[in-house]
């Protein structure tokens, strides 16, 4: 199935064990970076340490006794406002040389949802996806009317100039000059953030958030924002996002398949394998997912070269970007 990892927490999880029957569950929180074909060494680095500091927000948050909803949206936050990625701050161009913006959150406490798509001059479009989810009846904004949204609701916007990247110009340019067709895998980069958590209450939630793919079609709008594809939480099932060719992943609604599995009886591992392999068997499709379960058990598997990630659970924080890169260390 090309390079992959997999953790899971049942290998150490005797270092953190709680009673059996316990309300308060161990806090969990895993985050990805997206996936991509490369990365130079200096830049390796530099997303690697993205990831770490927004596994180590999200447990923060977690540790304080705030929700898993509260998690996730801030270490998507952290990563949104990181150049490095293509989310927010580091968003790629559009055809026009424009950023658009989508992303979505999930509470799987009650399954509500919110999402905004092809939003412009928003830093944090997370934010403004949460505020759908708690401010209004509906799951899902779009365009003109999530920036009336937006506005209503206070939410700044900004120049988009500040959310222009230089690497991102050329990025664009070199798109353009080179007229490679938008196929599965052909694009270096098609990063998207993420971020699963499971608070001290039991309760699951998922963030997605990204800048979408390079040269795209004005208005496009990839898997990031639909609920099923982008993400999915269900408190009796557990949460994921995920990360790839987003119109491959649309097809198979890659977030509720990989969670399907798991509520055949999967483990997080083979459910991850069995619908990142569908994906790609089906149509060539790359991508990557990031998994917790119920029980706060995690995973997180691709099948590019690398995908930058994180995860924290009883204070030990995990992290890599390749197959063969893990590492493991104690939180301050």
């Amino acid at each position: 199935m090309g390079p992959a990892l997999a953790h899971q927490e049942a290998s150490w999880a005797g270092d953190c064990s709680q009673a059996a029957g316990s309300v308060n569950m161990n806090p969990v929180v895993v985050v990805h970076g997206g996936w991509a074909s490369s990365f130079s060494k200096d830049r390796k680095e530099r997303v690697r340490q993205g990831v770490v500091r927004a596994a180590t927000v999200g447990y923060s948050i977690l540790k304080e006794g705030k929700s898993a909803v509260d998690a996730v949206e801030g270490a998507v936050t952290v990563l949104e406002d990181d150049p490095e990625f293509n989310a927010g701050r580091g968003s790629v161009l559009n055809v026009n040389g424009e950023v658009e913006m989508d992303a979505s959150i999930m509470n799987g406490k009650d399954l509500s949802a919110g999402a905004v798509s092809a939003v412009r001059c928003i830093a944090n479009p997370i934010k403004l996806a949460r505020l759908v989810m708690e401010q209004t009846s509906h799951c899902f904004l779009t365009g003109q009317g999530a920036a009336k949204f937006a506005a209503a609701m206070g939410v700044p916007t900004v120049p988009e100039q500040q959310l222009v990247t230089e690497r991102n110009i050329k990025d664009l340019e070199k798109e353009k000059h080179e007229k490679r067709a938008q196929k599965p895998g052909c694009q270096k980069n098609l990063g998207t953030v993420g971020a699963v958590a499971l608070d001290s209450e039991g309760n699951v939630a998922y963030a997605t958030s990204t800048g979408g793919l390079v040269n795209k079609m004005v208005g496009r709008v990839g898997d990031s924002p639909c609920i099923g594809s982008g993400g999915y939480a269900d408190n009796d099932i557990g949460a994921i996002s995920t990360t790839g060719h987003g119109e491959s992943i649309l097809k198979v609604n890659l977030a509720r398949l990989a969670l399907f599995h798991v509520e055949q009886g999967k483990t997080l591992e083979e459910a991850a394998d069995m619908s990142l392999g569908y994906m790609k068997s089906k149509l060539k499709g790359l991508g990557g997912v990031i998994l917790v379960s119920k029980a706060g058990d995690w995973t997180v598997k691709w099948t590019s070269e690398c995908m930058p990630w994180a995860a924290v659970k009883c204070g030990k924080l995990h992290f890599g970007t390749d197959c063969d890169d893990t590492s493991v260390t104690d939180l301050p």
